[in-house]
């Protein structure tokens, strides 16, 4: 894996693998998401403020929504360059940009998305000390139609069965991985989608054991899934194009 780290931004380039790809031979929605959040965190971890050292301060940055936007998904053997950097921080959060890119350089995909900055002994966002801002640096946002944050809810929607959280969801905070969240909505979507932008507002985390309580609403130009608790009350919603 060849990586880049300078100016605020941080770059690694792989091959689409045979564990990544879908029926088509491309890769998967979720796995394109994994490879931005890696590129988060291999970020993270470059300039010292990875997981151990934020365990140890007893703090993390906690996903508060995407958006995702799909040109193109990358087939079997591609190599492609993923990347990531931060475009702002204000108050308790943080704004980052991702985007791939294919052998070319062309852009195929591209990601806007916000963070909250969470103090975990008190179970509360806080605003970040210089010390875990300052390190990331800050460059000019991506050129992307940027959405709403506020995703509208469907004034209906279709009740799924509920399933329990799973060992498998559960990532190193010790609560569902922003991923899981999709790939749960797009499990829910019955036939064939091809999501050309996901939209995904995170309400609050969903833990080992919790039960999740699915909702889906097909409409003409989205799709829209609610995941909740028992009490009705948003885990996150995911909007699909």
């Amino acid at each position: 894996m060849e990586e880049y780290s300078g100016h605020g931004k941080y770059e690694f380039s792989g091959r689409v693998r045979y564990s990544e790809i879908d029926h088509r031979g491309t890769m998967t929605l979720p796995a394109l998401i994994n490879y931005f959040q890696d590129c988060s965190i291999f970020q993270s971890e470059a300039i010292g403020l990875g997981t151990g050292r934020l365990r140890q301060d007893r703090k993390a940055w906690v996903l508060s929504y995407w958006q995702v936007i799909v040109d193109r998904y990358p087939g079997l053997g591609e190599k492609v360059t993923t990347g990531t950097f931060a475009t702002e921080f204000k108050g308790l959060y943080g704004y980052r940009n991702f985007y791939m890119k294919d052998e070319t350089g062309e852009q195929i995909a591209r990601a806007n998305s916000i963070w909250v900055f969470m103090d975990l002994e008190k179970g509360r966002p806080v605003r970040p000390t210089a010390e875990h801002i300052e390190p990331y640096g800050t460059c000019e946002p991506l050129e992307m139609p940027y959405e709403d944050r506020k995703i509208v809810l469907p004034e209906t929607g279709v009740e799924e069965e509920p399933f329990p959280v799973r060992k498998y969801h559960i990532d190193t905070n010790e609560h569902v991985n922003n991923c899981q969240y999709v790939q749960m909505a797009l499990e829910m979507v019955s036939g064939d989608i091809r999501v050309r932008q996901l939209r995904a507002d995170y309400k609050k985390s969903a833990l080992l054991g919790d039960m999740i309580y699915p909702k889906l609403s097909v409409e003409a130009e989205r799709t829209v899934a609610e995941l909740c608790d028992k009490d009705g009350k948003l885990y996150a919603i995911v909007e699909m194009k």
